[in-house]
């Protein structure tokens, strides 16, 4: 087991606020839902995570489905941890579909499958994304890919989230999904994990867009990303990290 790891594992079987597992999981879930438009601010995210209710106070109401899925994402990080000794894999991909998903508008629709591939094409940033037939094909080359690369990097990592998202395999959710599994297999692999921030999506989407021509771009995203979380690591438990 990892350094980073067992102290976040310490932590959420303690139970115990006020440290990384807790920072982790408001900025994780916080910053990965907002980039995808949820309106619930910092703030509203970490009482969710504190209270396990929702009592705000404030002029704008709040959408039902971004409530849910701040809820849904606390319980897939959960997930992660449970499932981090066990290889990637399409099953575990899915249950993380199927956790952020569950229970949401587009979970009930007919055409949205929850937990498993798309069932209808689509595009991102209006580009086309592998087809439905053909995804569960191209996700398990994906993985054996990963999982034969003898040794895990941090550029293996960013570079899968980059193959993974160009499959897009879930009609939706995809970029939740893929960034749950970057922070856990870094924190699997030894490898300082790191989150996103909103305020710098800009520059993430511009690294996905134009990876296979100038993959520097995204790297050096994540490594920023890195360079916050290693200051969150060297707060808490400064002996971990130099």
């Amino acid at each position: 087991m990892t350094a980073i790891l067992s102290k976040i594992l310490a932590e959420k079987q303690a139970k115990m606020p006020g440290g990384l597992y807790h920072k982790t999981q408001v900025n994780l879930c916080y910053n990965s839902n907002r980039i995808e438009g949820s309106k619930i601010s910092e703030e509203e995210t970490r009482y969710i995570f504190e209270t396990k209710t929702v009592g705000f106070q404030g002029d704008g109401a709040l959408p039902i489905d971004d409530i849910i899925e701040t809820a849904n994402h606390f319980v897939a990080f959960d997930y992660m941890l449970e499932s981090i000794d066990e290889d990637l894999s399409n099953e575990i991909i899915k249950e993380f579909h199927r956790i952020l998903k569950n229970a949401t508008a587009q979970a009930n629709s007919e055409w949205f499958a929850l937990g498993d591939w798309k069932k209808i094409p689509n595009e991102v940033g209006g580009i086309e994304t592998t087809l439905p037939q053909n995804v569960e094909e191209e996700m398990c080359k994906l993985n054996e890919w990963y999982l034969n690369l003898k040794e895990k990097t941090i550029e293996n990592i960013v570079e899968y989230h980059w193959r993974f998202e160009k499959i897009h395999p879930f009609q939706d959710g995809n970029g939740r999904v893929g960034r749950l599994v970057m922070f856990r297999e870094c924190l699997k692999h030894n490898i300082v994990p790191f989150i996103i921030e909103d305020q710098y999506k800009r520059y993430y989407y511009r690294g996905l867009a134009e990876f296979d021509r100038a993959r520097e771009y995204l790297i050096d995203t994540c490594l920023s990303a890195q360079d916050v979380y290693r200051e969150w690591v060297r707060y808490f438990y400064s002996e971990l990290v130099n």
